[in-house]
């Protein structure tokens, strides 16, 4: 026989009565879309009326492929800009100054020269140009913010950091629409040569570090972080004074493939992260700590910064390396092949993955994986460039 229940007695103890009256708690992705406010929203369905627009106009050029790319973008950049606010502003400016140098360019490519804003601002070359500059004079404010102890120095620094990505990555935009330009079978996106990926590279470091200045409330890392980039700057515009590399050529063989668009950036967050652990490692030295007494950040302030930079790295390098072999075994017919390129890859690999072995399982802390943060990156750089200038192999059309 069932019996009627009764409402708990007051004497009753206090969980059992919160368990049986108190409503169900709302689910974590309730609660997560609670926080969501109008300028949430607004930056979502302004990134999706743009990729609209963009399959609009463009969708009779793209494949399956490129219009799954454009989709995905949306709720990548949406879930990026509410994580992190700033990125909305940099979105913004970029989509902006992109468009417009688009525009300028009316389809020909001869107004770069005739145009006062393409020539000055927002063509390419231009707009790298300006990047470079910022990135160098960033530099120098963030060392005499650190070195002076002003706040004012370091503010520069940041904003000027901000604006060399945004050129950076409005360069690579309307270099993109400048190869269509050239012709329909020389278009590609800018991330096939030494000269367009030390553009990402410098653009991916510098917007990791933005992050995590933001997150730690603290530019001086600044100083440290700007010089990895201003040295790949420097090469950047070696390499396009010596070689002339700024000039959009068309694409080899082996690089005409759809692989390319995801293994490469993908890769290039991984350097980046790399890049930006040793930055934090060499800070976090003791010499340096001392002889800047006072003046960097907090050695578990750094620390912290080299584990999530290398833990970030590791996994689009991981990717990336994926990828690769997906690439490998589209192009040659088989994943792998122990090519320079890939050996070395699966070194970096697996260098960072004894880093994290070693933090993670074995409590390992301290100056020696400084060192070894900083080691990497000179393995890493040895994979990225010295491959290709002292080794040849099936990846020998990205030599010097």
């Amino acid at each position: 026989m069932k019996l009627a229940s009764s409402p708990p007695s007051p004497s009753a103890p206090l969980a059992v009565r919160e368990t049986e009256t108190a409503p169900p708690m709302p689910s974590a992705r309730k609660e997560w879309l609670k926080r969501r406010d109008f300028g949430d929203w607004f930056y979502a369905l302004a990134l999706l009326a743009a990729a609209s627009v963009a399959f609009l106009r463009y969708g009779e050029a793209m494949d399956g492929y490129d219009t799954a790319i454009l989709a995905l973008h949306v709720p990548i950049l949406a879930a990026l800009g509410w994580a992190w606010r700033p990125f909305r502003l940099f979105a913004a400016a970029v989509a902006a100054l992109s468009l417009a140098g688009i525009w300028l360019y009316q389809g020909d490519l001869a107004r770069a020269e005739q145009i006062f804003f393409l020539k000055y601002l927002f063509s390419s070359q231009t707009a790298i140009a300006w990047m470079s500059a910022f990135f160098f004079i960033a530099t120098g404010a963030y060392w005499i913010g650190l070195l002076a102890r002003s706040g004012f120095a370091g503010r520069t620094g940041s904003v000027l950091t901000w604006a060399a990505a945004v050129m950076g990555a409005t360069g690579l935009f309307v270099r993109w629409y400048e190869s269509w330009l050239l012709g329909p079978e020389i278009g590609h996106i800018p991330i096939s040569n030494l000269y367009e990926v030390f553009v990402l590279f410098s653009l991916f470091t510098a917007l990791l570090y933005l992050f995590y200045e933001g997150r730690y409330g603290t530019r001086k890392l600044g100083a440290f972080a700007l010089l990895v980039i201003s040295v790949s700057v420097a090469f950047l515009l070696w390499y396009a004074f010596t070689r002339g590399a700024h000039q959009i050529q068309p694409l080899v063989p082996a690089l005409q493939s759809y692989w390319m668009k995801i293994h490469v950036p993908a890769n290039f967050v991984g350097y980046g992260g790399f890049a930006l652990a040793a930055m934090a490692g060499v800070a976090y030295l003791p010499g340096l700590q001392k002889l800047f007494a006072g003046r960097l950040p907090a050695p578990e302030v750094l620390e912290d910064v080299m584990y999530k930079a290398i833990a970030i790295g590791f996994a689009f390098f991981t990717i990336a390396t994926i990828l690769g072999a997906l690439w490998a075994a589209e192009a040659w017919g088989r994943y792998w092949s122990w090519d320079p390129k890939e050996t070395f890859a699966l070194i970096v690999w697996l260098n960072y993955a004894v880093w994290l072995h070693l933090r993670l399982t074995r409590g390992v802390r301290g100056t020696m994986l400084a060192w070894w943060a900083i080691a990497g990156l000179l393995v890493t750089t040895f994979a990225f460039l010295g491959v290709n200038l002292f080794l040849s192999g099936l990846h020998s059309y990205g030599s010097l």
